[in-house]
């Protein structure tokens, strides 16, 4: 990075999203740091904060904010769009990562959010659908005035950390209230999270900001993945390499609607694709987020 952007990221407290604030730090990123765990985000706050120089001050970077939430709560979700909005004039680039697994240590019976929603759906998906929604508004306008300065700037971005396990929506049981399993509401809670990226990137200008969502790695050496699998397969900096090049890649600028297997472009589950389908989980997600009236 030539400059320091500002960057959000859930989940930031442990495995992908923790490695990520690292590596994003030694760009000189403004960094703020999501996480539902106080205890948690003080922590990583000071090691990254023990980046800065002997006067106090990061030598490459502003500095990092935290803000917390249960984005099993949407009420929590739209307070830390707020919390966002309070803590920063700018927002170059919304990093979804937070996200719970197919099995412990959230547990593999169904459960339901505080909204009366499927987990994992609501984790995984529908939070982050509604928090780019609630924070486009301050997407754009970082973009808009990133134009106007000297030289230019490039789109805003928006990073969906997703899977290549997806699994087809079922329109008629989107919370799987019949024949529960963990693997498959997984799978579709990513396969949800890709298709409203393909939504957004259509609905969005890309010379505004663009949207993209990624397999980072395959059973990368995190918590959720050594509980639930008890072994791993790709490294975790794997992972962080294909996410922060889409954080920050040049080569990326106005690049949106793209699905990638860590640094690939490749296809997602051939559900993603269909118009309608897409369309209906669009109308059906701001119904349960309560945006009927929202336009993008």
């Amino acid at each position: 990075m030539t400059e320091s952007r500002t960057v959000l990221i859930t989940g930031a407290t442990d495995g992908l999203g923790r490695a990520l604030a690292a590596r994003l730090a030694t760009d000189g990123a403004t960094l703020i740091l999501h996480g539902r765990d106080p205890g948690k985000l003080a922590v990583l706050a000071d090691e990254l904060t023990a980046l800065a120089g002997p006067n106090g001050r990061p030598e490459r970077g502003p500095g990092v904010r935290t803000v917390l939430a249960d984005l099993a709560d949407l009420a929590q979700v739209r307070r830390l769009a707020v919390d966002v909005q309070a803590a920063t004039d700018r927002l170059d680039v919304l990093v979804s990562n937070a996200g719970i697994g197919s099995g412990e240590p959230d547990g593999r019976t169904r459960r339901t959010s505080a909204d009366g929603h499927e987990l994992r759906f609501a984790v995984n998906y529908l939070a982050g659908f509604l928090l780019t929604l609630d924070l486009l508004p301050l997407l754009r306008a970082t973009a808009a005035r990133s134009a106007a300065a000297p030289g230019g700037r490039a789109p805003a971005r928006i990073v969906n950390v997703a899977s290549l396990g997806q699994h087809p929506l079922a329109l008629d049981d989107l919370m799987l209230e019949r024949d529960y399993n963990g693997g498959r509401a997984y799978a579709q809670s990513k396969l949800a999270q890709i298709m409203s990226g393909f939504e957004f990137a259509e609905r969005v200008d890309a010379a505004e900001v663009t949207v993209n969502s990624l397999h980072p790695a395959t059973y990368m050496p995190t918590k959720m993945v050594l509980l639930e699998i008890g072994r791993s397969v790709d490294t975790l900096q794997t992972g962080v390499e294909a996410t922060h090049r889409l954080v920050t890649s040049p080569a990326l600028d106005g690049v949106t609607g793209r699905f990638f297997d860590r640094q690939r472009e490749t296809r997602a589950n051939p559900q993603a694709y269909d118009g309608a389908v897409r369309t209906a989980l669009w109308e059906r997600s701001l119904a349960l987020v309560d945006r009927v009236d929202a336009a993008v």
